[in-house]
C-alpha cells in the first residue's frame, strides 16, 4: 500500500497527486541535494527528417542554469535542461520551456514522448515493448514550429539544491513558480531570446505551474507569453479530490467512467461519442441533483440513480449503493474488471493489469505507469549521455516523491489556480491557451477541466482564446501512437500562429 501511495503522489501530474498530502514511506532530502552547483553545457548538432520531407537541421544543448531566490547572495541550486534551436540560430524565432507535473516529475514525459526530435518508440499497441527503450526520429515534433527548452524542476531530473539549503523554497506552488521563472529569465538573458515569441507547455500539475507562472511573469519580470499549451490539465484541485464535503468530484469523474466501462464492453455498442455526451449530461444534471440531496433522497430515488449509474460505468447496481451513489476512481480502477482479477490504469483506462488483491479496496499497482518508468529512465539515461553528451553521476530522477511534503500553499481548502490563468489573460490581450484532453484520463477526468474554465468569469472575447480539444487517449494523450500526430499538429499550429 505504501507503494501505491508513493505512485499516486508523485505522478507526472496534478491529477497525479492529490493535494494536501506526501508520502512518508520514501526519503525527502538528501537525494535531492548535491555538495556544489557545477554549470555546464553540452552542445551537439543534428538532423532529422520531418513528415513533410523536409530536412530540419537543430542544435542541442545539456546544460544547468544556477538557481538563487532574489535575495540571496549566492545561488543555492541549479536546474538542468536540455534545449533545442532550428539551425542557423534565429533570436527572434518562438520559443517554448515545457515542464511535465508531480511534483516530482522530470520533463522527460514531454520530452522523449511527443515534443523533442527524438521520441521513445512504443509501437502501435497500448502495452509498451520491454525496457530497454529506444529513440527514433519524430517527424511531428514541436520544434517544426519553435525553439524548444526542456526544463527539470529542482528535485528531479539533474536539478539539485545545494546540500544543506532548505527544500520548503522551492519544494512549495510559489517557490516552484518562483524558481522556474527565475530559469525563463536567466535562459532568455544568457541565451538573446528577450525578442522571442514565448511560449509555456505543461503536463498535469505542469499545468498548474502553468498557469501560476503566466501570472508570475507578467508581474515579476515583464515577460508576456503569446500562448500555453495545458495538457491533461488541473487548475482546481477541488474537482479532483473525492470525499466527504466534496462531492463535485463524483459527478465531473462519471463522462470518464462511462469512457472506460464502454471501452472494455462492460455497457452497450453505443457510439463512444454518444456514451460521452449521455454521461456528460447525466452528470451535470439529474446526478448532481441527487448528489445534492444527500440523505433525503427515498429509497426509490437512490435505486433508480444506482440503476443510472450502472448503466455508464458497468458496476452492479448493489456496489453503488453499497457506496452511497459516490465511485471514487481508485474504487473504480480496482472494481471494473474485479471479475477478470485485473486493474485498470489511473493515467490510461484501457491499459490493464494483474491484481494481487481483488478482495481489497483500493489498486496495488497502477499499469498504465509501471509499464513506462523503466521505459522512460534506460532511455532518457542513455541519450543524456550519449547523443548529448552531457555527463554527471548524478542519478537522472524520472519520476521521484522526494520533493514532498510540498507545500500547496492552502492551511485549508484546495489549490485553484485558474484565477491567475484568467488574470494572465487579462493583463496580456495577446495570450492564447491550448487545452487538450483524454477521455480514458482517470487522473485528470476531461469534465473536469471543462468544468473549470466555465467556471471562470469571462468576456466572450476573452473565452474566445481557449480552445479545447478531445482525443481517444489517457493523460499521456501521446502515449497512443494513433493520437499523437493529432496532438502535435495542433500544438505545432498554436505555436506557429500569428
Amino acid at each position: 500500500m505504501l507503494n501505491r501511495l508513493w505512485m499516486v503522489l508523485c505522478v507526472i501530474l496534478a491529477g497525479s497527486v492529490m493535494a494536501q498530502t506526501h508520502p512518508a514511506s520514501r526519503p525527502t532530502s538528501a537525494p535531492t541535494t548535491a555538495p556544489a552547483i557545477v554549470e555546464g553545457v553540452s552542445e551537439s548538432t543534428h538532423e532529422l527528417k520531418l513528415a513533410e520531407g523536409e530536412v530540419l537541421k537543430y542544435r542541442a544543448k545539456a546544460g544547468t542554469l544556477p538557481y538563487a531566490p532574489e535575495e540571496a547572495a549566492k545561488p543555492t541550486g541549479n536546474l538542468f535542461y536540455v534545449a533545442y534551436d532550428k539551425l542557423p540560430v534565429d533570436s527572434n524565432r518562438p520559443i517554448t520551456f515545457i515542464f511535465n507535473g508531480g511534483p516530482g516529475a522530470a520533463a522527460v514525459w514531454l520530452h522523449i514522448g511527443t515534443a523533442g526530435p527524438k521520441i521513445l518508440f512504443l509501437g502501435d499497441q497500448l502495452q509498451p515493448p520491454a525496457s530497454p527503450g529506444r529513440l527514433i526520429d519524430n517527424p511531428d515534433t514541436w520544434l517544426k514550429s519553435s525553439d524548444l527548452v526542456f526544463i527539470d524542476p529542482i528535485g528531479t531530473g539533474y536539478s539539485r539544491l545545494v546540500e544543506g539549503e532548505k527544500s520548503r523554497d522551492v519544494f512549495s506552488t510559489e517557490g516552484d513558480i518562483k524558481s522556474m521563472a527565475n530559469f525563463i529569465r536567466l535562459y532568455l538573458t544568457r541565451n538573446q531570446r528577450w525578442l522571442s515569441p514565448k511560449f509555456l507547455a505543461g503536463e498535469s500539475y505542469g499545468t498548474t505551474r502553468a498557469a501560476g507562472l503566466a501570472d508570475y511573469l507578467h508581474e515579476r519580470y515583464g515577460i508576456d507569453l503569446r500562448g500555453i499549451v495545458l495538457i491533461s490539465s488541473v487548475l482546481d484541485f477541488a474537482t479532483l479530490s473525492p470525499g466527504e464535503g466534496n462531492d463535485l468530484p463524483y459527478a465531473l469523474y462519471l463522462p470518464s467512467y462511462a469512457a472506460v466501462a464502454h471501452y472494455h464492453g462492460k455497457t452497450g455498442q453505443q457510439p463512444i461519442e454518444q456514451v460521452i455526451k449521455d454521461a456528460q449530461q447525466y452528470a451535470l444534471n439529474d446526478y448532481t441533483k441527487a448528489l445534492l440531496q444527500g440523505g433525503s433522497l427515498s429509497d426509490e430515488q437512490r435505486h433508480a440513480v444506482a440503476e443510472k449509474l450502472s448503466q455508464f460505468m458497468g458496476l452492479s447496481v448493489d456496489y453503488i449503493l453499497k457506496n452511497d451513489l459516490r465511485i471514487d476512481p481508485e474504487r473504480f480502477e480496482k472494481q471494473l474488471l474485479n471479475d477478470k482479477r485485473q486493474v485498470v490504469g489511473r493515467f490510461d483506462a484501457r491499459i490493464t493489469g494483474h491484481d494481487d488483491d481483488p478482495a481489497g479496496s483500493r489498486p496495488q499497482l497502477d499499469p498504465s505507469l509501471d509499464f513506462y518508468i523503466g521505459l522512460y529512465n534506460s532511455t532518457i539515461n542513455d541519450y543524456v549521455r550519449t547523443t548529448l553528451g552531457y555527463q554527471s553521476d548524478l542519478p537522472y530522477e524520472v519520476l521521484t516523491g522526494r520533493v514532498h511534503p510540498w507545500d500547496f500553499g492552502k492551511e485549508m481548502g484546495y489549490l485553484n489556480m485558474s484565477s491567475r490563468l484568467r488574470d494572465a489573460m487579462i493583463k496580456n490581450p495577446h495570450l492564447r491557451v491550448l487545452v487538450s484532453s483524454g477521455y480514458y484520463d482517470l487522473a485528470t477526468p476531461f469534465l473536469a477541466t471543462t468544468y473549470t474554465l466555465n467556471r471562470l468569469a469571462m468576456t466572450p472575447e476573452l473565452r474566445e482564446r481557449i480552445e479545447e480539444n478531445f482525443y481517444p487517449a489517457g493523460h499521456m494523450i501521446y502515449h497512443n501512437t494513433n493520437t499523437r500526430p493529432e496532438l502535435n499538429e495542433k500544438i505545432n499550429g498554436f505555436l506557429s500562429a500569428p
